[in-house]
């Protein structure tokens, strides 16, 4: 067989060969061209006497059969005479495979230290003497396969064998210490725990079964880890009656008790099912491994205490699951109304927060920035998560305080991401106080929300921790209030405000209540913290979209019925502090309490990338590479240096694709990150890809995952690598501006791409519409790639959306923006971003598909034929990109998405030509629109698909291509009704009327757009 795998010219010693394995293993490796040396004293199974026929027969059988071989008679107690026997026959010794072995089976309490002993000797001492008699030449010649021979029995146990299960054991712990010490050197080490018919298993095993278990179903998978092909090394395989199986260590996840206080019986009791359950679990590959979490208990530090209600080293930092809610006009309208707005309705002021069409447009009362934040905790106790070690229920929980800062004016409508995490937990004595953040992100990724719930938790202090801030703040001054707002409030107040979310029985039902010590249901808290907000904001008349955070004090209960009073002093231009105290009873039920206001009305943050939020640095600048990565060090090391003499280590970084070697040194007083070598002496070096790196310094990828899996590699100090946790703490904000700087420094400007790019990354400005230019072009050069490609694909591309359609099957190739009549034979989807990595060869294919990240549907290996894009020469690629931008500035154009290739059919019918004439003119004649509508619009339209947008706001009158996430309003027609409403062929009312456009978002905006109505056909009045 051509395929054959061979040991020509390989030497092999195969101790205990004279019968059973060892013979089958002799026998196999001859029959494949190895010399074989058969090592077997002859001697009982117990290991008394001594004979030579076995070994004989066995290099009788291999030399009849016309291999070669040479018998040994030495006791594996003597391993050199083995080693040298093979020497001496042969001049080398390439493959050594431990097998000999004796039984002694006793129950323990009858055993004898002979028994023990004597297993010892021969097992694990045996296998000593003949591995460390090998072990220099194997070392000297850079290539060795050394096998051990290991049995169930030292896995799991077996009833009177606790001398044999000993010594098999320690074969295991043997060979995976040799398998590190010689990977360096070729030598590589497994072991094999056979189950096979043998005279040492005749005692344990039923005949029947012995007879089923052959030695040469064994030695196959033996045969191969002693085969130069095979590169397994350090791996444990049970094998047997045709079942081959790879073993590792599985453990459970378990439970960290933090260092620093006793540890407790009962605290291991209450833990036990953690300690012990399988359902999560992990499989440390090696012993660094292992002390993961034994390092990261260190590198806590010591315990910050707690008690049986809380355990603050499991709870303070917890983040909870991130859940996911939107809000509309009605949710914000139905807010105001819970809290008292627009008690009379013919308050002008106040209808600006329920009426979504009022003329100088619908406002969010502030305060409804709360509502999402509770929304979101509350259903995380709905959905049964809780924060580790917080051990107390519902009933022993007061909301003490709140603080919510609105990051700019909230939208009409959004869709929120909501990240929750326990920040801080003091002890106060006899309570302790439990403090929520929730980070509450919109669409793009922006922070809209952030709120902070104190919660006291009654009876669950007293442990000695820190009680945290002390100083009062917020504190009336000793003067008259500058304003005042006095009013009752309804009493079915409670009963309307619980319609936001807050659903807590005892602010609806008496008997509830009462059971609680209140003669009547209470309102809630956040409601007099509303009230009391829209009464600084009226009385001051602040315009809400200038608030920017409050924080209060919840001091004592209100009942609906009972009359609010706010005082309120204004103490600078941007803060004001207030009280609410309740009238009938003159207890004062908000505290320490204050509205802090914005200078200027905020805006959202020019939508940028979203980066992951896993991301413990910025993803490398585009250009950049890993070194955006060492910057963001640098920076962290200047803003940090305690952390130098913490970690004290000196780290060598050698990457590879591209090559660069960086060293960061924390022993020479203030840090340095230098890319090079210097003079200091690396303590640990990590070898790993430029592309593995910047993946584990961002959070995407497991540092020990890419160890077990060989891509990363570290030599020197392997526990000093711990030490580069500090990687997590660098915050990704100012890790960006760090780069940022950096790149302002240098004038702007980035490293040389690496060459791994097939199609040139995107210009600025041209996104992924790049790439496409390019396979346009290609097309163009090589036509007969269509042929071969006979494929349509349809690729879907988010952030920003778009779609695209390669059409190989219609003769001549075409690149088309937007769906075609072609039906796609498969279909990708997947960020712009990702798809632009993946064709400028930066990232790969198969670890997006894998990750989630890239999603194919239809034929899914006709996705194999995009491999055309690795024959696109990158220089032709770059000149037809700047040819087609030169096209587009010498028409005037805005874009242009990548035409079909030359002479390919039109991907879209006449009706595109048309809409692309349309738009084309809008462009000119909208300028002096702009104030008019005052917003941003997203025009969608359909037959062909295509996504616009109109950028009214702030002045601007833009027609560009593209998806907006902060739109007003989307506008979804066909283009064909475009181009009928702007020529003034049908007016906006009728195509409404007729189902012919969807209106999404501010109607008001939506209304505005009838200027569209006859656009073009008035301008064209005017130029005549």
């Amino acid at each position: 067989m051509a395929n054959e795998l061979r040991f020509d010219g390989r030497v092999a010693i195969v101790t205990g060969a004279g019968g059973g394995l060892g013979r089958a293993h002799a026998l196999l490796l001859a029959s494949r061209g190895a010399k074989v040396v058969v090592n077997d004293l002859g001697g009982s199974m117990h290991g008394g006497g001594k004979n030579s026929a076995a070994a004989d027969r066995v290099v009788e059988e291999i030399k009849a059969a016309g291999g070669e071989a040479a018998a040994n008679y030495d006791s594996v107690e003597e391993g050199g005479r083995i080693v040298q026997a093979a020497l001496d026959h042969f001049g080398r010794i390439d493959i050594v495979i431990n097998n000999a072995g004796i039984l002694r089976d006793v129950t323990f309490h009858k055993m004898t230290e002979e028994d023990w002993d004597l297993i010892y000797r021969v097992h694990v001492l045996g296998a000593f003497r003949v591995t460390h008699a090998a072990w220099p030449h194997l070392r000297d010649q850079g290539y060795g396969r050394i096998i051990m021979t290991a049995s169930a029995a030292g896995i799991y146990g077996n009833f009177g064998q606790s001398n044999y299960g000993m010594a098999k054991l320690g074969l295991v712990g043997f060979a995976n210490t040799l398998a590190l010490e010689g990977q360096k050197r070729n030598v590589l080490v497994n072991t094999i725990a056979p189950l096979a018919g043998s005279r040492l298993t005749e005692t344990v095993l039923p005949k029947e079964m012995i007879e089923a278990l052959k030695p040469e179903f064994v030695s196959p998978l033996c045969a191969y880890l002693v085969h130069e092909s095979s590169t397994e090394n350090g791996g444990l395989f049970e094998v047997g009656g045709g079942f081959f199986a790879k073993l590792r260590w599985e453990r459970t996840e378990g439970t960290t008790l933090r260092l620093g206080r006793p540890f407790t019986l009962e605290q291991i009791a209450s833990r036990w099912d953690e300690i012990t359950s399988f359902e999560k679990s992990t499989h440390p590959p090696t012993i660094t491994a292992s002390m993961q979490p034994v390092m990261n208990n260190l590198e806590a530090g010591p315990s910050k205490g707690g008690n049986d209600l809380i355990d603050v080293d499991l709870a303070l930092g917890y983040e909870y699951p991130s859940l996911t809610s939107s809000y509309d006009e009605r949710d914000l309208s139905l807010y105001a109304l819970g809290v008292g707005a627009a008690a009379d309705p013919l308050d002008d002021k106040d209808l600006r927060y329920v009426y979504e069409l009022h003329r100088d447009g619908f406002l969010a009362l502030p305060t409804f920035g709360v509502i999402p934040a509770m929304g979101a905790l509350v259903e995380q106790y709905k959905q049964g998560t809780k924060a580790p070690g917080l051990n107390y229920g519902f009933e022993r929980i007061l909301h003490g305080e709140q603080y919510t800062e609105i990051r700019r004016p909230l939208p009409p409508h959004a869709k929120l991401t909501h990240r929750m995490r326990v920040k801080e937990i003091f002890d106060k004595g006899k309570n302790a106080v439990v403090i929520t953040e929730v980070r509450s992100t919109d669409e793009t990724g922006e922070e809209l929300l952030y709120n902070e719930y104190a919660s006291v938790v009654r009876g669950a202090g007293g442990w000695g921790g820190g009680r945290g801030p002390s100083a009062e703040v917020n504190t009336p001054p000793e003067r008259a209030p500058d304003a005042t707002i006095t009013e009752k409030i309804g009493p079915n107040q409670a009963l309307l405000y619980r319609l936001s979310g807050d659903v807590n029985p005892l602010h609806a039902d008496p008997s509830f209540a009462e059971n609680f010590g209140f003669p009547r249901p209470i309102l809630h808290g956040l409601c007099t913290f509303g009230y009391a907000a829209r009464h600084v904001l009226r009385a001051l008349d602040i315009d809400p979209r200038l608030f920017k955070s409050i924080k209060v004090r919840f001091s004592d209960s209100v009942f609906p019925g009972e009359t609010l009073i706010t005082e309120m002093w204004k103490e600078s231009a941007t803060k004001v502090v207030f009280r609410a105290k309740v009238q009938e009873r003159d207890k004062v039920v908000l505290s320490a309490a204050a509205i802090e206001l914005y200078t200027e009305i905020p805006k959202p943050k020019a939508k940028a990338q979203a980066v992951s939020a896993a991301a413990v640095v910025p993803a490398a600048a585009q250009g950049g590479g890993s070194e955006d990565v060492f910057i963001a060090i640098h920076d962290y090391l200047e803003h940090n240096p305690e952390s130098v003499a913490k970690t004290a280590t000196v780290f060598q970084i050698k990457l590879a694709s591209p090559e660069s070697t960086w060293t960061l040194d924390f022993k020479n007083g203030k840090g340095a990150v230098v890319q090079g070598t210097t003079d200091a002496k690396p303590d640990v070096t990590l070898e790993l890809s430029d592309a593995d790196f910047i993946g584990m310094a961002t959070g995407k990828l497991d540092p020990m995952k890419l160890y077990s899996g060989g891509q990363l590699k570290i030599s020197g100090n392997i526990m000093a690598s711990q030490k580069l946790g500090f990687l997590k703490k660098i915050d990704p904000e100012q890790a960006k501006a760090a780069v940022a700087a950096h790149r302002a420094r240098k004038g702007g400007g980035a490293a040389t791409t690496t060459g791994a790019a097939v199609v040139p990354a995107a210009a600025q400005g041209g996104g992924s519409e790049d790439v496409f230019i390019a396979i346009r072009d290609y097309l163009e050069r090589n036509p007969e790639s269509v042929a071969k490609t006979a494929t349509v694909f349809q690729i879907k591309l988010a952030s920003p959306e778009s779609t695209w359609t390669l059409d190989f099957k219609n003769g001549k190739g075409a690149v088309a923006q937007g769906t075609t009549d072609a039906k796609p034979d498969v279909t990708l989807e997947l960020s712009d971003a990702d798809f632009i990595g993946m064709a400028t060869g930066k990232l790969d294919p198969m670890k997006l598909y894998s990750g989630g990240q890239l999603k194919i549907s239809g034929n899914i290996m006709a996705s194999q034929k995009l491999g055309f894009l690795k024959k696109i020469d990158p220089e032709q690629a770059k000149a037809a990109v700047a040819a087609h931008r030169q096209r587009q500035a010498q028409s005037g154009a805005t874009t242009t998405a990548a035409p079909a290739a030359a002479g390919a059919q039109s991907a879209a019918p006449a009706a595109s030509t048309q809409v692309k004439d349309v738009l084309d003119q809008l462009q000119g004649v909208l300028g002096g629109r702009a104030k008019d509508i005052n917003a941003i619009v997203q025009l969608k339209l359909t037959s062909p698909d295509q996504a616009w947008v109109l950028d009214f706001a702030e002045g601007r009158a833009e027609l560009r291509p593209g998806e907006a996430k902060d739109a007003a309003a989307t506008l979804t027609l066909a283009g064909e009704e475009l181009v009928a409403l702007v020529r003034g062929e049908s007016p906006l009312s009728s195509l409404f009327q007729r189902g012919k456009v969807r209106v999404d978002g501010d109607v008001r905006v939506a209304k505005r757009l009838g200027l569209l109505e006859g656009l073009l056909a008035a301008n064209a009045g005017k130029q005549s």
